[in-house]
């Protein structure tokens, strides 16, 4: 897909390498939290890690599902397939009412990863970080990206998504996530506004304590009112954002940093 002359892997990663080195320059003006998982070799090794991790994960992706997103949008619409290939719409509300599904899709995506054991195993390689930055939002494990991308373009078929819509949900769910999982001190002000319809870092950094009443909140990566409505939001962490523990309870050594230990980590007992 072409977009203002330029394809969508070209315009998809221009728009991540913009906001993930936005977002790094932002976490080391103003950071949130100063930890030595933060910082130094720790943070180096970490970060190592989480960017290897997207890179085996968008070549996984692209072997097994080479369409994508915006190639099942394509796909459905020269098949005629999807509810917004029968109707009479306009291709803005069409892609408006586009977004707006996926981000809930996305949103039970997440949730169902907490609840369903096998796809916790998956998941919990996410929230083995015991760090909190920028390339947290890029640390999914390869199958965790390959079966949320078959979940997104089953509602990107049905509905017939527009195509340009697609695009520009993923580059924003991208942008978002990298956004919601910074290390930046925003004010309170803006916080406090921000969330009343976005996911803020501290919002979102909630879901990522160790207390697991506080790790099954705020699913959100776009829409903050997806877990007021549906009673999963958590306003902020029990001991605080300074006071709280970030990770898991049973990974707390730098073995969870380790590139290996992370692939392996779905098919151990624990």
């Amino acid at each position: 897909m072409q977009f203002l002359g330029f394809s969508e892997p070209v315009l998809r990663f221009a728009a991540f390498s913009l906001v993930f080195l936005t977002m790094a320059l932002f976490e080391l003006l103003c950071p949130r939290l100063e930890r030595p998982e933060m910082f130094g070799a720790w943070k180096f090794k970490r970060w190592v890690s989480n960017l290897t991790m997207v890179i085996i994960s968008s070549i996984t992706l692209r072997l097994i599902f080479p369409l994508a997103a915006v190639g099942t949008a394509l796909a459905a619409e020269s098949a005629g397939f999807g509810l917004f290939n029968h109707i009479e719409i306009s291709p803005i509300l069409a892609g408006l009412i586009a977004f707006i599904l996926l981000d809930l899709a996305v949103w039970l995506e997440h949730l169902a990863s907490h609840k369903i054991p096998i796809l916790w195993r998956i998941h919990r390689m996410h929230h083995a970080d015991t760090g909190f930055d920028v390339t947290t939002a890029i640390r999914f494990h390869p199958l965790e990206i390959v079966l949320s991308m078959v979940w997104k373009a089953l509602i990107i078929a049905l509905l017939g998504a527009p195509a340009l819509a697609v695009l520009i949900f993923e580059i924003v769910l991208n942008g978002s996530a990298m956004f919601n999982h910074s290390n930046v001190r925003l004010p309170f002000w803006l916080d406090r506004g921000l969330r009343k319809i976005i996911v803020t870092p501290d919002m979102h950094r909630v879901h990522h304590s160790s207390d697991r009443p506080e790790t099954d909140s705020n699913y959100g990566f776009n829409f903050s009112f997806w877990d007021r409505w549906f009673g999963t939001y958590v306003a902020q962490p029990r001991l605080g954002h300074d006071g709280m523990e970030i990770g898991l309870h049973e990974y707390r050594d730098r073995k969870s940093a380790s590139l290996f230990w992370m692939l392996l980590l779905p098919f151990r007992a624990r």
